[in-house]
């Protein structure tokens, strides 16, 4: 794993990713008696697209029935995107520094988003979910619902580690790795 910022760069998902959406559809098969009845709100990012698709394919499901959602989108490197942190290190050391010591609040430059930002927009999109949802989405938007739905310090959500291929289920005020 190179370490590379995919943030809202559009790429498609990778071998390894297939596999785990493949499983996450089975582990929410096994966890939900009927995933189907809810929603699936879905970043609009490909990596994310083909990742609801094949978890629906894998519990039985129709691949394209889901609702697309742009707030959804992973937080954006700007200028910082598809480098990886020791290439950032050679032409902005200072920046790096700079968002490693506030994490939460640093903004990289050339239109990005602090997780800060983020908070903001995921918010915004939860104001509008009225109901439990299935949401396919990013490790940063995991991080913003850390603090917004458990209340976990965003120093803390800033670092907390994301697990490619498990579910995350938030309930009454826990954040549960599946």
């Amino acid at each position: 794993m190179e370490g590379r910022l995919q943030g809202q760069s559009d790429i498609p998902l990778n071998d390894v990713g297939r596999v785990q959406a493949d499983q996450a559809g089975r582990k929410l098969r096994d966890i939900m008696a009927r995933p189907e009845d809810l929603p699936w709100l879905v970043s609009p990012l490909a990596r994310t697209r083909e990742t609801a698709e094949r978890a629906r394919r894998a519990i039985g499901l129709p691949s394209v029935s889901y609702q697309i959602d742009d707030r959804l989108k992973e937080l954006t490197f700007g200028a910082w995107e598809g480098h990886t942190w020791k290439e950032l290190r050679r032409v902005d050391n200072a920046g790096v520094e700079a968002r490693f010591a506030d994490k939460w609040g640093y903004v990289p430059p050339d239109r990005a988003e602090s997780y800060a930002m983020l908070r903001d927009r995921i918010a915004g999109w939860l104001e509008h979910v009225d109901r439990d949802s299935i949401v396919v989405s990013h490790g940063g938007v995991a991080r913003v619902l850390f603090v917004i739905l458990t209340g976990m310090n965003p120093d803390e959500a800033a670092d907390a580690p994301i697990w490619q291929g498990k579910l995350i289920v938030f309930r009454e005020g826990r954040a549960d790795w599946v």
